[in-house]
């Protein structure tokens, strides 16, 4: 899908190669069981040969970064889709599957909901567009509805979802100025609890809330697959996420513990985490069993640089603008529940974390560039154009820790998932995003969006 430098390994449509594992991956989940209360659309998948072409976005890469102070890195590239440039690609497509499968088995329509910073939304639009493209669904019978942060409206890409008016009305894309960026998940959720039955029973449409960890780790499975079948096992390779929820690593656990469960080598990897201090709740949880923002180091403002600095605890940037800043709204989430799974597997097998902050990375942004460049992946000259930081941040974070004498790991594999800036895409114009200000009005959205789905059917039928 693109051109690929020297050295570099790519996997084409890695959905379609290792279909079987993410299809037996989503079989064991269905027979987890869920939630009676609420709509989903099974765990099956329509046949392979049917999603040959939609799942050709889902290509994946191993490229070389070369070596820093005698340890090995090399990138798992998760931002081959030129359509999002981010690792949100391949959970999307698989939803947006299962939904494609559902309606094929039973004839009934589906929205597919979810909250999101931005990359999930653009990505899962992206897929929905694709079901378009290809011919496996149309607007009347499937249709994406996300909720986004108002500070994040400009990290959504246009396409013709928004650009065209009837694809644009049937797949509204809503904006939430809450307290916090994560308020856009309880209003969701109460869009789902308070008003799914009704859209069934009036309009005999279901809506599926998907922001569900079991929905992203069964895509991830493919991590892992990739990692057995192109790298060399070396016993304890470090794998390095910027992370809001470490959705991505808990993935590529799955994928290695059903890869040693078929019969191949017990799971080896060693996870590390990467945050930054408007949301460090995973890192606080790792080492001190609490998200509690208490136990960031205390910083003291430099007045000669009007630099804050600390120098107690070297998992937390020494240099700051601020104590408290928003590297990028892409990691919103607090007290991620999924702390819980990856503390113990990081404790027992090895790793760690560190939290990055924005001088730290523009400090490093030249040696970046060069490092990533050979690798195919272009940094913007001036970082202010920079729109996506997941992987400045990721690569910050262990050079950081490696100066810092925390890494013991010889062999390191950074998992890129996401880096855009603003020549990449046209972020979606104000007038086709829909505010809101609670769920009253996210309902007369869905509303809106359910009727035009029903009027672009009737007149798709009469002709």
């Amino acid at each position: 899908m693109q051109s690929t430098p020297a050295g570099t390994i790519v996997i084409e449509n890695a959905l379609d190669r290792y279909g079987e594992q993410v299809r037996a991956a989503l079989a064991d989940l269905g027979t987890a069981g869920g939630s009676a209360l609420e709509f989903g659309p099974g765990y099956q998948l329509p046949p392979a040969a049917d999603l040959t072409r939609f799942f050709a976005a889902s290509e994946l890469a191993f490229a070389d970064l070369g070596s820093y102070r005698g340890k090995k890195l090399t990138m798992l590239d998760l931002m081959r889709n030129p359509r999002t440039r981010t690792t949100k690609t391949c959970a999307s497509l698989v939803i947006v599957a299962r939904a494609l499968d559902h309606i094929r088995r039973t004839g009934e329509r589906a929205i597919i909901l979810s909250p999101s910073s931005g990359n999930k939304a653009t990505a899962l639009r992206d897929a929905v567009l694709r079901a378009y493209e290809t011919g496996l669904a149309s607007p009347g019978q499937l249709g994406v509805i996300v909720v986004v942060p108002a500070l994040s409206k400009h990290k959504l890409w246009d396409s013709p979802l928004s650009s065209d008016e009837m694809l644009r009305s049937c797949n509204p894309v809503v904006t939430f100025d809450g307290a916090e960026p994560a308020d856009v998940k309880p209003l969701a959720r109460a869009l789902v609890d308070g008003h799914s039955y009704r859209l069934r029973a009036e309009h005999g449409v279901n809506l599926w809330y998907t922001l569900d960890i079991n929905n992203y780790k069964v895509a991830d499975v493919v991590r892992a697959c990739a990692e057995q079948e192109f790298l060399p096992r070396t016993g304890g390779r470090l794998h390095v996420h910027a992370v809001s929820s470490a959705f991505g690593l808990i993935g590529h656990n799955l994928g290695a513990q059903r890869l040693a469960a078929a019969g191949g080598p017990e799971p080896d990897a060693h996870y590390f985490l990467v945050q930054h201090l408007a949301t460090a709740d995973m890192v606080l949880s790792l080492y001190f069993d609490s998200p509690s923002r208490d136990n960031i180091p205390a910083y003291r403002l430099d007045a000669a640089t009007g630099l804050y600095r600390q120098d107690e605890n070297p998992r937390f940037p020494l240099v700051t603008f601020g104590p408290d800043e928003n590297l990028d709204p892409t990691f919103y989430t607090r007290r991620p529940p999924t702390s819980a799974e990856i503390n113990p597997i990081i404790r027992n097998r090895g790793g760690g974390g560190m939290v990055v902050s924005l001088y730290e990375v523009l400090t490093r942004y030249p040696q970046l560039r060069g490092m990533l460049g050979p690798a195919g992946v272009v940094l913007p000259e001036d970082p202010r154009n920079l729109r996506e930081w997941s992987l400045v941040m990721a690569l910050t974070g262990i050079l950081n820790a490696i100066d810092r004498g925390l890494v013991e790991e010889d062999d390191i594999l950074v998992h890129g998932s996401g880096s855009y800036q603003a020549a990449d895409f046209e972020p979606i114009p104000a007038p086709y995003l829909t505010p809101v200000t609670g769920v009253d009005e996210l309902a007369e959205v869905a509303e809106t969006a359910v009727r035009a789905a029903e009027s672009g059917r009737a007149l798709a039928s009469s002709r």
